[in-house]
């Protein structure tokens, strides 16, 4: 035997299945890794997406406030609008009903992909409530308390924001 090799069989023999399965589990990781990659859908702000500019075609999730006065509802069923966060803003197309939530205002998350020329295009929309909703009843009662602080709604980005710089504006991708 060799120096390195532990002078217990126990110990030499624990070793050897170490060595046998570890190689195997590296494998079995790497392998289920590799397979679950094309599945893993990123998610982005629009700052995010303006900054790390995902590539054309790859499905990410996309999240943000509707922007006020962006909504625009065409004859075919497509829908038009702009997510938007406090530093950017992104076109969406979206072609499909709506959920029932889905207003200006209102926080939004879409999966899709971005086109070549920088406007996003959804497969799915999920609406949500923004963090700042609380039931009317909860509201009266705290204001009828003395308790209520205000609604603290954040603000809602407009289409024509000058501030917030749209994705893929003149400048292109």
């Amino acid at each position: 035997m060799t120096g390195w090799l532990p002078k217990s069989r126990k110990a030499r023999r624990r070793l050897v299945v170490l060595s046998a399965v570890a190689p195997v589990l590296a494998l079995a990781v790497g392998l289920t890794l590799w397979g679950l990659s094309d599945s893993i859908s990123y998610f982005y702000t629009p700052a995010q997406a303006a900054e790390t500019r995902p590539e054309p075609g790859r499905t990410i999730q996309l999240g943000g406030l509707v922007a006020g006065g962006s909504v625009v509802k065409h004859p075919d069923g497509r829908l038009e609008f702009v997510v938007a966060d406090q530093i950017a803003m992104t076109p969406v197309t979206f072609k499909g009903d709506p959920p029932d939530l889905f207003r200006e205002g209102q926080g939004v998350v879409a999966t899709g992909a971005f086109r070549e020329d920088g406007v996003f295009e959804a497969r799915r929309l999920l609406a949500k409530h923004d963090e700042t909703y609380m039931p009317r009843d909860l509201q009266n009662a705290l204001k009828e308390q003395g308790e209520w602080r205000g609604d603290g709604a954040p603000r809602v980005p407009d289409a024509q924001d000058p501030a917030a710089a749209p994705y893929g504006g003149a400048g292109g991708r």
